[in-house]
């Protein structure tokens, strides 16, 4: 009797359980949510969106950077419970604490910025979103701006990096400045004319110059000059001209006038170079040691020397006062003996110093 009553219980059990579960499938945990989320499924730090935070991966934390533009970059995050859904990401730029810049919400892990401040520490972080829900920050990374001065004029030395808009120089004729290139030249006219605080008696000129054709027009345009004051050009008796010709077609020449001496460009200093005018050059004029020498580096500050000749000079170089130019000043026979047309000039140094790293970032 007492058995069979305990089997009638048993089954009246199953019967209930059966009724509970459909009869059907086996009792199973419930599976988690394969979808964004809402808002009021929020995690602890905030987050609506079930992925992993993007990881950082350019710049590297705390790095020092060589350029003013940067380009922010992560590896992707990943969703936890599903596969194929279309993330998007979301840039923060931070000073301390606080965010000075966003990025738009984008399909790409990565954001590019310019106009970044001077030696300068920035944080950043990204995280991915869907729709209206957003996944955790990335742990904040660090990156610090070059110490790139701005323009300055003290006694004995100027630089003019010629990027913002500004000069430390007076700017004469049609020009334009091109964002992140420097200011070119529209014509022969146009030059860019430093008033020097004190003679520079030994030291060099040197600047970047894009935008530079084989052929130009104008049979002895300049590059860059120096004189004593504002007497013409074709005549100062302590002048100083770096000229690329048109006439010959990229033909380089100069002349520098001492107190005791003048040399130029009368034998083997005289050629032809070809000129890319998408590739940055450094022309450096320097005067020192009793030598004067010009040399060119095509691609920039670090790049091939195409050009390096000299020679030496007696006597002191002592104009008073001390002008110099980008591009240079037309002479008695006009336009065609001014500057190279259409060159874009930037980062202009005339000091008693070599060129200073920062001047060549």
């Amino acid at each position: 009797m007492v058995r069979t009553l305990t089997v009638a219980i048993a089954t009246a059990l199953l019967a209930v359980t059966l009724a509970c579960n459909g009869g059907d499938e086996p009792i199973s945990p419930a599976s988690p949510s394969v979808g964004p989320p809402t808002e009021s499924d929020a995690a602890a730090d905030g987050s609506t969106l079930k992925v992993t935070a993007p990881g950082p991966v350019s710049p590297a934390n705390a790095a020092e950077l060589e350029e003013f533009d940067v380009e922010l970059r992560v590896n992707p995050a990943v969703p936890k419970f599903t596969t194929g859904v279309a993330l998007t990401y979301r840039f923060q730029l931070l000073e301390g604490t606080a965010v000075i810049r966003q990025s738009p919400s984008t399909s790409k892990p990565s954001w590019s910025l310019t106009e970044l401040e001077n030696d300068k520490t920035y944080g950043w972080r990204a995280r991915a979103e869907h729709g209206e829900a957003f996944g955790p920050w990335s742990e904040v990374r660090t990156f610090r701006t070059p110490d790139q001065p701005e323009a300055y004029s003290i006694p004995g030395e100027l630089y003019d990096p010629l990027l913002n808009g500004e000069s430390v120089g007076n700017i004469i004729g049609s020009t334009t400045f091109v964002p992140g290139k420097g200011i070119r030249l529209n014509n022969q006219m146009a030059r860019i004319k430093y008033v020097l605080r004190r003679t520079v008696r030994s030291g060099e000129l040197s600047m970047i110059v894009s935008g530079l054709r084989t052929n130009t027009e104008g049979n002895k345009t300049k590059i860059m000059a120096m004189a004593e004051g504002d007497a013409d050009i074709t005549t100062n008796d302590r002048r100083m001209t770096v000229e690329k010709r048109g006439d010959p077609a990229g033909i380089i020449a100069w002349r520098f006038i001492s107190y005791l001496d003048a040399v130029d460009t009368v034998g083997g200093e005289r050629v032809v170079r070809e000129f890319n005018p998408n590739r940055d050059y450094l022309w450096v004029a320097s005067w020192r040691n009793q030598f004067f020498k010009v040399s060119i580096f095509e691609g920039g500050p670090g790049g091939k020397l195409i050009y390096n000749f000299g020679k030496h000079f007696d006597g002191p170089y002592d104009p008073s006062p001390h002008h110099a130019w980008a591009g240079g000043p037309p002479g008695r026979v006009g336009a065609k003996s001014g500057s190279v047309d259409g060159m874009v000039v930037r980062q202009v140094y005339l000091g008693e110093r070599p060129r200073p790293a920062f001047a060549n970032r």
